[in-house]
């Protein structure tokens, strides 16, 4: 039942509690599926190696930062409002940890996700076939974005302004996914994952849930126009192929690929370039000075468009401004541990084959005491697909003031699982000392805000 109410919460979140239950939203009901969920859970609560990660410190951590970040500014009450804007997110950690400890259970979880996904790239492409016909009448009528969107009837579809006359649409959802760069964001880290139904020699199921959905995505991607999701994709596939053909054919096939969706206007005909994201380097660097003029706390989560009007369309820049240095700390502390987990299982050199282990194998608690064959090609194989996603969030997340989202928490939370499924198997050596993650942690951090600088002046220099 856990399980259960756990998706419930994720499909809320992605897909808004207003869509799918109307005047029920005004009583917080994903709250509701969050504590439910989480009283599902207490059996399994203080016996869960969630509390033994760095990720949960890093989440704690996180909260607080966020509650200091809008104390120190003198609203005692805001930090409280802060705080409580967090946690729904990190929610997705505790409860992928919580309801997760099988693949069955991950594969649950990952079905939900592409059902999102799916649904939006349908009932967007929907109204962009049959509604899509008004733009040019109200393009010449408004000049205004908003104004054509109201007149189309659709939430699904954003229009953009490049001149008088030329508009396009963009696909984008609800929520956290209520812009297109968003949505393109959680369709490159939900892409890999698909092939977590991938079965060896069952060609007919591969090509239904697994081929056919891959498709979909990428046109979904496709239909945001979202250069960074486009840039994502390609890392992906980089990443992706490295391990097979080498990095250099790789990174040319990847190269090839991104050149060709650019033919095919993929990003509707805007620039990928550092002159067509100079407007995003000048945000870079006024989070940097915002930064500067408030080096421990921050502005204040959630409050760096009050300061520079817009947020700093880089994750790494957003959570340095809003959080300051204390709050980078903890991101980057859940960040390392996140990454290198997923790593290590990724790694056919640091998995061993181990013996198995019993483990809930259904997606109700009736179904117990099972052994899951779970062996050594294939946790190197899920956690190969832990790193492609992550890699697609953090490339997106490099263009988009993300940091705080429920699906990198719930990324997270999953890498989690695969480590810990190793480890339970005797597969894997134990997580890095407490102490070492620390160290490492704050000097990713730093690492993080000496790149973006450098960055920032060499874009400013090749501009």
């Amino acid at each position: 039942m856990g399980l259960v109410l756990s998706i419930l919460y994720f499909l809320t979140y992605y897909l808004t509690p207003t869509s799918l239950f109307g005047s029920l939203a005004e009583i917080h009901i994903e709250l509701i599926f969050a504590a439910m969920a989480l009283i599902f859970s207490l059996p399994q609560l203080m016996k869960s190696f969630f509390f033994r990660t760095p990720q949960f410190i890093a989440l704690i951590g996180l909260a607080i930062a966020s509650f200091l970040s809008i104390l120190m500014s003198g609203w005692a009450g805001g930090g409280v409002v802060a705080a409580l804007l967090f946690l729904p997110n990190a929610f997705g950690f505790i409860l992928v940890c919580l309801q997760c400890n099988t693949k069955r259970r991950l594969q649950a979880v990952v079905a939900l996700m592409v059902f999102v996904c799916l649904f939006v790239i349908g009932r967007g492409g929907y109204d962009m076939l049959h509604e899509g016909s008004v733009e040019p009448v109200h393009a010449r009528l408004f000049q205004d974005p908003v104004a054509v969107q109201d007149a189309t009837g659709s939430t699904y579809l954003l229009p953009q302004w490049h001149g008088p006359g030329d508009w396009f649409y963009r696909l984008k959802g609800h929520g956290e996914i209520n812009d297109p760069n968003d949505l393109g964001q959680l369709i490159v880290c939900v892409t890999p994952l698909v092939f977590i139904f991938w079965r060896p020699k069952k060609t007919l199921s591969n090509f239904v849930w697994v081929i056919l959905p891959v498709c979909f995505l990428l046109f979904g991607i496709y239909l945001t126009h979202s250069r960074g999701a486009l840039l994502a994709l390609t890392a992906v596939l980089l990443v992706g192929a490295r391990r097979r053909i080498g990095t250099v054919l790789s990174a040319l096939i990847a190269g090839g690929l991104l050149v060709a969706a650019l033919a095919l206007n993929a990003t509707a005909g805007r620039e990928i370039s550092a002159e067509a994201g100079s407007d995003r380097t000048a945000l870079w660097g006024a989070g940097l000075e915002l930064l500067k003029s408030h080096p421990l706390f921050g502005v204040g989560f959630g409050k760096m468009r009050d300061f520079a009007d817009l947020t700093a369309h880089n994750s790494i820049i957003v959570c340095a401004a809003e959080l300051g240095l204390i709050g980078l700390y903890f991101w980057a502390l859940f960040l390392f541990p996140t990454f290198r987990n997923a790593l290590a299982v990724a790694s056919p050199t640091k998995v061993t084959e181990g013996e198995p282990t019993a483990f809930e194998v259904g997606l109700f608690p009736e179904t117990t005491g099972k052994v899951e064959e779970v062996d050594k090609a294939e946790i190197n194989r899920l956690g190969g697909l832990m790193v492609l996603s992550l890699t697609g969030f953090l490339v997106a997340g490099w263009f988009l003031s993300r940091a705080f989202v429920m699906t990198l928490f719930m990324l997270g939370g999953m890498s989690e699982v695969v480590f810990e499924m190793a480890l339970r198997r005797g597969m894997i050596a134990p997580r890095m000392p407490l102490g070492r993650v620390l160290l490492f942690a704050g000097a990713l951090a730093i690492l993080m805000l000496v790149v973006m600088y450098l960055m920032i002046r060499i874009l400013h220099m090749v501009g």
